[in-house]
Parts: structure tokens; C-alpha cells; sequence
């Protein structure tokens, strides 16, 4: 009988052995478990940065595409508006000289003529181009009224003259044209 009452006691033993291996299996899985999900918490905070980080290295890099476009395309901005000022002097003194009689003046009339013709068409190269306004009717986006006056004949708000030409650069205002337009 005493060796059936060990074996009890062995049995009791072992059952709280096991219980207590049960109860530490459980706390290791629930730790596993809870590390997993951290882990996996953290897995996906780590991909919403890194998808965040790629998107703003896309859009910077499209930024960064796009200002280069701009450079390449007005770069030359405020050296052109320069050159706009040297063709106004060629133009004024062709007008200076424009009907003068004597032979060396013509000459020196046409040669003026070619050079302006010439600076005109470089500039052209490099988007420059003229704003068509005498004719036309008047648009605040590319001319700046110096003054009205009445004209028979003429519409109001019609261009009548042109006293300074006015330049776009690309699609872009460079100066405007400075006009006067007519009003009756």
C-alpha cells in the first residue's frame, strides 16, 4: 500500500510539475505572441515611413525636374530683358537717321538695320518673341495704356500705336507694350 500512496503522491507531483510547465508553455507563447505583434506593428510603421519617404523622393524629384525646366526656359530671363533695351536703342536711332539725305547716313541706316535684324532673329532662338499689339484690341496681360485718345475709324479699346514693343519670353510676359489706345 505505501508504494501506491507514493505513486499518488508522484502522480500529485508531476500534475503540479506539469501545470506549472503548462502555465510557463502559455507565458512563453503569449510572449512570443505579443513580440509578434509588436514586431509586426512596428514592420508596418517602418513600411508607412519608408512609403511616405519614397513618395516624397518622387515628388521631390519631379519638383526638382520641373524647376530645371523652368531654369533651361527662363534662365535668360534678365539677360534678355537687357538685350529688349539695346533693340529700343538701334530702333530709336533708326528713327533718328531714317530720313536723312546723304548717302553715308543711308548706309549706315541699312547696316543699322541688319544688325537689329540679326540681334532680333538670336533673340528669337531663345524665345524671345515680339507682342503684336497695333491693330489689336487692347489686353492688359501683355500692354500698359500710356494714354487715349479719340480716332475716327477705330474701335474703342483698339490699339493705335505702339510706343514701346513689348516682348514674351516661352509663352511668358517679359515686358509689356506700352500702347496707346484709342477711346471715343
Amino acid at each position: 500500500m505505501s508504494e501506491t500512496h507514493v505513486n499518488d503522491e508522484q502522480l500529485e507531483e508531476a500534475n503540479e510539475n506539469v501545470n506549472e510547465e503548462n502555465e510557463t508553455t502559455e507565458e512563453v507563447v503569449e510572449s512570443i505572441l505579443k513580440d509578434e505583434n509588436d514586431l509586426e506593428k512596428e514592420l508596418k510603421e517602418f513600411k508607412d515611413k519608408f512609403y511616405y519617404v519614397a513618395a516624397e523622393m518622387e515628388n521631390m524629384k519631379k519638383r526638382h525636374d520641373r524647376d530645371m525646366q523652368n531654369q533651361i526656359k527662363y534662365g535668360n530671363e534678365k539677360v534678355l530683358k537687357g538685350l529688349v533695351e539695346v533693340v529700343d536703342n538701334l530702333e530709336r536711332t533708326m528713327q533718328a537717321i531714317e530720313n536723312d539725305e546723304d548717302e553715308k547716313v543711308k548706309n549706315i541706316y541699312t547696316g543699322v538695320d541688319m544688325v537689329k535684324k540679326q540681334f532680333i532673329d538670336v533673340l528669337g532662338q531663345n524665345g524671345l518673341e515680339k507682342i503684336e499689339a497695333e491693330g489689336k484690341t487692347f489686353d492688359p496681360n501683355f500692354h500698359e495704356a500710356m494714354a487715349q485718345q479719340p480716332a475716327e475709324g477705330k474701335e474703342d479699346q483698339e490699339v493705335l500705336q505702339v510706343y514701346q514693343q513689348g516682348y514674351v519670353l516661352n509663352g511668358r510676359l517679359l515686358r509689356a507694350a506700352k500702347v496707346i489706345v484709342v477711346k471715343n
